[in-house]
């Protein structure tokens, strides 16, 4: 019975070890923040660093731009989108004044003048695209398709000038199509070769091949309910809707696997589905999805966090 008795005690001791350290290694930290509020917005969902402290935001379901300045708190409505678009995901190309927009149910995706709102193309995707979000590379603009196991991309001429659209279709990991909602957040490396995406149902993130679609699972990484994902170097924030946090990871150097680093939460927090980098600060747009869908609410906001 002594024996039986300490081997008993020896492995629930290693069991609370093992859950203590996995503690110490995802603290959840609760981050100061602050709210800016997008005047007149219907709802929300997409939001990009347009350069300096100025950032852009969408209405989810009427397709607005909104403007607005992470140093002063303010943003103020920038295009009056016309009547059937939607803005989701968003992306800004500060060399060429130019913000793309992935277009939602739409199948469609938008690029926009920063300069002076106005439309510079349209794009409509294939038959049952979801087009949810945009990364940039130096040759133009990759959206995902959350229906499809699809990237689209857009290039862009050296001049700043949109071209047309091209399929990649994919395989592996990144390809299954399981749930509602799949493909969701994009990022690009600095030279473009390789892409991450996350996929909201079986809450992974994968690296893709832009040049032939093959895809492939960043290990260790759990991300429920991911959305959104930035990323800085080999430094990735995946914003997690309905879990209302935002998990920080260390990627390896190859991008085969990552390492949690930190949970960061907030009572701001109102099912955040995007966020964009700004120095120390991370800009994360509230959703609210937990209202309905289309969701209702009095205000919708940008939650600016030091981190």
């Amino acid at each position: 019975m002594t024996r039986i008795f300490r081997r008993a005690f020896t492995a629930s001791m290693s069991f609370l070890l093992v859950v203590l350290m996995a503690a110490l290694a995802m603290p959840a930290a609760a981050a100061p923040a602050e709210v800016i509020v997008l005047p007149g917005a219907t709802s929300a969902e997409g939001i990009a660093n347009g350069g300096g402290t100025t950032f852009y935001a969408g209405d989810l379901f009427a397709g607005d731009i909104f403007r607005g300045d992470i140093q002063r708190g303010t943003a103020q409505l920038f295009i009056d989108a016309p009547a059937g678009r939607m803005a989701l995901g968003m992306a800004a190309d500060r060399e060429h004044d130019l913000l793309f927009v992935a277009g939602g149910f739409t199948g469609q995706a938008y690029v926009y003048d920063t300069l002076t709102g106005a439309t510079v193309a349209t794009y409509q995707f294939p038959a049952g695209a979801m087009i949810n979000d945009v990364a940039l590379t130096n040759d133009g603009a990759w959206f995902t398709d959350s229906f499809q196991p699809k990237l689209y991309f857009v290039p862009v001429s050296e001049a700043g000038v949109p071209g047309s659209f091209v399929t990649l279709q994919l395989t592996g990991p990144a390809a299954e199509i399981s749930g509602d909602f799949n493909l969701n957040g994009i990022q690009a490396t600095p030279n473009g070769k390789t892409l991450i995406v996350s996929h909201s149902a079986n809450g992974e993130l994968y690296t893709v091949d832009p040049a032939n679609g093959a895809s492939a699972t960043i290990a260790g990484v759990s991300v429920p309910n991911v959305d959104g994902i930035v990323l800085l170097g080999r430094r990735l924030w995946a914003v997690q809707n309905s879990s209302n946090q935002v998990t920080q990871v260390q990627l390896s150097p190859n991008l085969t696997s990552g390492v949690i680093e930190e949970v960061i939460t907030s009572d701001l927090f109102q099912v955040p589905s995007t966020a964009a980098r700004f120095g120390s600060r991370l800009a994360v747009i509230n959703a609210k999805f937990d209202t309905g869908f289309p969701p209702t609410a009095e205000t919708w906001e940008v939650v600016v966090i030091d981190r």
